[in-house]
C-alpha cells in the first residue's frame, strides 16, 4: 500500500493549500443547497475551524470529505435549530399582568413626579445622586470624577435623598 504524502494536514502551508482549493467549493455547494438564510459563509468557515481542530486525525486525501460532511451537517443543525426557534416564535408570551389599572396609573404618576422632582434638584446634587444610586458609583469614584472631597459627595446625595424623600411619599432606595 502506498504511503500518503502527508499523514496530516497541521502544516499551516498544507491546510492553506486545501483551504484555497476547497473553501469556494464548499461555499457555493452551502449556498446552492440550503441558501443565504442560514449563512453558508459562516458554516463553510466553522467546517475549516473543525478540520483544524483535527488534523492530526484527517489524512490530505479525506479533506475534502470532511469538510463538505461537517459542513452539511452544520447546515443540518441549523436548520433544525431554526426550526425550534419558529415554532416558539408562534407561541404568543402572555402579556398579562395581575396590576390593576389604578396600580398602574399610580405607578406612572409616581414616575413622572420623581422625575419632576429629579430636575428640581441642583444640579451637583442630581449628578452625585445619580451617580451613585442609578450607576452604582462609590463616593470616592463620584469625588474622583467630579473633582471634589469625598465629604462633599456624601452631602451631595444626602441632601438629594432628603429633597426626595420630602417630596415623594414613601419614597426609599435599598
Amino acid at each position: 500500500m502506498p504511503k500518503e504524502l502527508h499523514e496530516n494536514i497541521c502544516s499551516d502551508t498544507v491546510f492553506e493549500q486545501i483551504y484555497n482549493k476547497y473553501s469556494k467549493d464548499l461555499n457555493d455547494f452551502l449556498f446552492y443547497k440550503y441558501g443565504a438564510a442560514l449563512n453558508p459563509a459562516d458554516k463553510a468557515q466553522d467546517a475549516f475551524i473543525k478540520l483544524w481542530d483535527n488534523c492530526k486525525k484527517v489524512s490530505f486525501s479525506k479533506a475534502k470529505s470532511f469538510l463538505f460532511t461537517v459542513a452539511n451537517n452544520l447546515m443540518l443543525n441549523e436548520a433544525k435549530h431554526q426550526k425550534v426557534v419558529l415554532k416558539y416564535q408562534k407561541i404568543l408570551p402572555n402579556n398579562t399582568t395581575h396590576e390593576t389599572p389604578e396600580f398602574l396609573l399610580e405607578k406612572e404618576q409616581y414616575l413622572e413626579r420623581y422625575k419632576a422632582v429629579l430636575e428640581s434638584l441642583k444640579e451637583e446634587q442630581r449628578i452625585a445622586f445619580l451617580l451613585n444610586k442609578v450607576e452604582g458609583k462609590k463616593h470616592s469614584e463620584i469625588a474622583d470624577m467630579l473633582g471634589v472631597t469625598q465629604k462633599v459627595v456624601e452631602y451631595r446625595i444626602y441632601s438629594a435623598f432628603k429633597i426626595l424623600k420630602t417630596e415623594l411619599e414613601n419614597f426609599s432606595i435599598k
